[in-house]
């Protein structure tokens, strides 16, 4: 498993705790409700809203939550907020490139919260196209293999498409093309196989190594960004050292 995948899994570890959660409610909420006003609030024809609603229920999100968030999509909740997805590029610390998914109802405050918090570590927010030509959208799928193969899950994910899998301490890594997205989904689920984590990613196609404390100083500000109520999520082009790590794991 690859630094970032890593550190994804110590996050939800060390965000084990009910404050934890109520914030990561309060993201999967805004991620069904976006998808379900895009695409309709029937999982069985909208299948981003499938998706989201899965990730919610891997969290233990409440069923009512789920159903409200979709309501609240669709319109049938007319006292809600529209929401709307938004993308940020910027900077942290030593010229690492960030890329950062929002949803929200206030773009005014969202964008003046992401720049505060990127200012403040010494980072900067970017022009439109700034960083993103670092970065090719993947589909991007990453689960406890168990009593799987590796031949198993190899082949079982070349048939959806993929183009990159990678093993390590039994979990698998399934990257491929983001038009395969639906296909390799599909043959997960066949497999009864659910996914830990299942979206399409924006993938550095290079990677930037620092020292550890360089490292750690970056890690920090993502954290901090990803804690902002409307930040779904922080791609970023570092390489994550297992050093790094390590002392994340242990902060």
């Amino acid at each position: 498993m690859s630094g970032h995948s890593k550190w994804s899994t110590i996050k939800r570890k060390k965000g084990a705790n009910d404050a934890k959660r109520g914030a990561i409610f309060t993201t999967l909420a805004k991620n069904i409700a976006i998808t379900a006003r895009e695409g309709g609030g029937d999982p069985d024809t909208n299948f981003s809203l499938r998706l989201a609603i899965d990730k919610a229920r891997a969290a233990n999100m409440p069923k009512d939550n789920i159903e409200r968030a979709i309501k609240r999509g669709t319109g049938e909740d007319k006292d809600a907020a529209a929401f709307e997805r938004l993308v940020y590029e910027g900077y942290a610390p030593h010229g690492v490139a960030l890329v950062l998914q929002c949803v929200t109802d206030n773009r005014n405050r969202t964008v003046a919260d992401v720049r505060h918090a990127l200012n403040r570590a010494g980072g900067s927010l970017g022009e439109t196209g700034s960083v993103a030509w670092q970065f090719a959208q993947k589909a991007y799928f990453s689960f406890e293999m168990g009593s799987r193969s590796e031949d198993e899950v190899f082949e079982m994910a070349a048939e959806g498409g993929a183009e990159d899998i990678t093993f390590d301490d039994g979990w698998a890594e399934i990257f491929g093309p983001a038009d395969a997205f639906k296909k390799i989904s599909d043959r997960l689920r066949a497999a009864g196989i659910q996914a830990d984590e299942a979206e399409l990613r924006m993938i550095p196609t290079n990677e930037m190594e620092l020292s550890v404390q360089e490292t750690l100083q970056v890690m920090r500000l993502i954290e901090a960004l990803e804690e902002l109520d409307d930040v779904q999520r922080v791609e970023s082009n570092l390489s994550i050292s297992d050093a790094a790590l390590a002392q994340m794991e242990a902060a």
